[in-house]
């Protein structure tokens, strides 16, 4: 793929790094350029430019009309459709009702952050995981690639797939935040044009507000859409320096813990994992190695929530932990002789290999998802 410098330069409305129209009148407001950056090339806001250079993140951003709105035309057009998901937060990241918005524009399914699992992952399991669960969703893909965009990954297969099912055509790119759609776009950018711009790229939610269309040689577009904020994830609910913690940038180290019935484990005050009925088993958590987990007795675990929350069980501090919602129970019956997961929306997953069953209760921020699925490791 090749792409035509008229990539949002100097002469043009909009953002080069998030797609906003800019103005010069409002500092509170999208889009706002001081007078005296102008003459720079490319143009971004002031908001893009801080993220960029200072890693600072911002307040504003779009609600769900704003997304539902720019995406609601999809469905429209002739293009291809290349829905990005986070393997760390597969169900988290999923698009509810992506067909709604695509109609009969075909999808590749692209599954990014493959480098967190462990090196011995088998890729031929990991995928056909993922066709049953877009299957189960109802997604219906042409093709789906498992990536890295941050380690160049499966990148080549990307590019193969989106040469083999564009046929010309537009390609919207879209996903939820936090995803990787910004990267991914920059690799393109970068590996296959000579456009000196690349969109803005952060850890933090809602960098990209609007659509921005990178034009190809052909006159067709990759366009960059903003990602959906879904509350559902804990990620969009922590502080902006607890995000870190939460999203791994290193390969998971699977945490195994043999658990007596009646055994509790907190992830600081963000989770808690209760075993309360069930012969003695393990319990394989892959989070983020930042999280320290703590194990104490069910009979204690309110009690030493109480007492230590805040301080040893930690991320959040005590004031932060004020800002989430009130913690909420979701109870789990393990079969006999199964093996499924416990996925926590933005935190990550617990497998269970139960030979006798288990009842498990774990304990979130209220609108946080918590999912069984069937393992993936």
């Amino acid at each position: 793929m090749t792409a035509d410098r008229k990539l949002l330069t100097s002469d043009s409305s909009g953002c080069t790094g998030c797609g906003v129209a800019l103005q010069t009148e409002d500092p509170q407001k999208l889009g706002y350029v001081p007078e005296s950056a102008l003459a720079r090339t490319p143009i971004i806001c002031q908001r893009c430019f801080r993220i960029k250079n200072y890693n600072e993140s911002s307040s504003i951003t779009l609600n769900q009309d704003d997304f539902l709105r720019l995406l609601g035309h999809v469905g429209s057009t002739n293009s291809l459709v290349v829905n990005i998901v986070d393997l760390f937060d597969f169900e988290g990241s999923m698009i509810s009702s992506l067909a709604r918005f695509v109609g009969t524009n075909p999808i590749v399914l692209v599954v990014n952050k493959i480098d967190l699992l462990p090196k011995v992952t088998n890729y031929n399991r990991i995928l056909n995981w993922v066709q049953r669960q877009a299957k189960e969703a109802g997604l219906k893909v042409v093709e789906i690639v498992l990536c890295s965009a941050k380690k160049n990954m499966g990148f080549e297969r990307v590019i193969e797939a989106l040469d083999h099912h564009r046929k010309g055509r537009d390609i919207y790119v879209v996903g939820a935040t936090n995803v990787g759609k910004s990267t991914l776009i920059n690799r393109l950018i970068r590996d296959y044009s000579d456009l000196d711009s690349e969109l803005t790229t952060s850890q933090y939610p809602g960098t990209t507000l609007d659509l921005v269309r990178i034009p190809l040689d052909d006159g067709s577009s990759i366009i960059d859409t903003p990602g959906i904020v879904y509350k559902h994830r804990l990620t969009e609910l922590v502080s902006k320096s607890d995000l870190v913690k939460l999203m791994p940038d290193k390969v998971l180290k699977p945490l195994v813990f043999q658990l007596n019935e009646q055994q509790t484990i907190f992830f600081g005050g963000y989770a808690r994992f209760d075993f309360v009925q069930g012969e003695r088993q393990s319990f394989t958590f892959y989070v983020s190695n930042a999280l320290n987990p703590h194990r104490t007795k069910l009979e204690r675990a309110d009690e030493l929530y109480e007492e230590h929350k805040g301080v040893m069980l930690a991320p959040p501090t005590l004031a932060e932990l004020e800002l989430l919602p009130p913690w909420t129970k979701h109870a789990v019956r393990i079969p006999k002789g199964k093996s499924i997961d416990i996925s926590i929306s933005g935190l990550g997953w617990v497998k269970a290999n139960s030979q006798s069953g288990a009842d498990l209760v774990v304990h979130v921020p209220k609108g946080v998802k918590v999912s069984i699925r069937e393992s993936l490791i």
